[in-house]
């Protein structure tokens, strides 16, 4: 997450916060009561609802003095969406796709700790995957059965390879469990032959 994430006042001014959104190049800001109470949060979807249509009788000297006066109390949406800072990646990325929403606050309790969003996301699923390792990706599909990710373990060991990430997904049926594999250490070619003598399926190896 983005820790100490930047918040507004609902005094403050909708104009001052569409700048701090350009500059910081942000999209939500949560939004906090004089005791640090988190009260609110205002979104750029939610700035661009509040300015008037193209359609409106307000000549340009009303349409400035309206959006000069205008506060975050008046555009924010109250009860935001929120988790805990000791949720996991999991628990998040399931609230935001239920929800539809592209970032969540996070909390310590009732204290605003930071934001979480889907580029934050992102960068923990390849973090998860261990794309920054050179070696070998391989997807196989085994057994659901107990000691299956042990037993390939166990192996590619034995020709001094090392799993540095171990990623699961449902099977082709309710008995098998497809398992994404970085590996460092050991060619292609023999991490190839070590999963053949296993009676893994392989379904991608580069």
């Amino acid at each position: 997450m983005t820790k100490n994430p930047v918040y507004a006042s609902p005094k403050d001014l909708i104009s001052n916060i569409k700048n701090t959104m350009d500059r910081e190049k942000i999209g939500k800001i949560p939004v906090l009561d004089d005791a640090g109470k988190l009260i609110g949060v205002i979104t750029k979807t939610d700035l661009k609802k509040a300015m008037p249509s193209e359609a409106t009788t307000l000549d340009i000297y009303e349409l400035s003095y309206l959006l000069s006066k205008m506060t975050v109390e008046k555009v924010m949406k109250k009860n935001p969406i929120t988790i805990q800072k000791d949720a996991t990646i999991e628990e998040a990325a399931k609230l935001m796709a239920e929800k539809g929403i592209s970032s969540v606050i996070v909390m310590d309790g009732e204290v605003l700790s930071g934001i979480l969003t889907k580029t934050d996301l992102f960068k923990a699923v390849v973090d998860m995957f261990g794309f920054k390792y050179e070696g070998v990706r391989a997807s196989v599909e085994v057994s659901d059965g107990a000691g299956e990710l042990a037993k390939i373990s166990r192996a590619i060991a034995d020709v001094n390879g090392k799993i540095v990430s171990a990623i699961t997904a449902d099977g082709s049926d309710v008995s098998k469990r497809i398992l994404t594999l970085k590996i460092i250490g050991v060619e292609k070619a023999k991490v190839e032959d070590t999963l053949k003598n296993l009676n893994a399926t392989i379904k991608d190896l580069r």
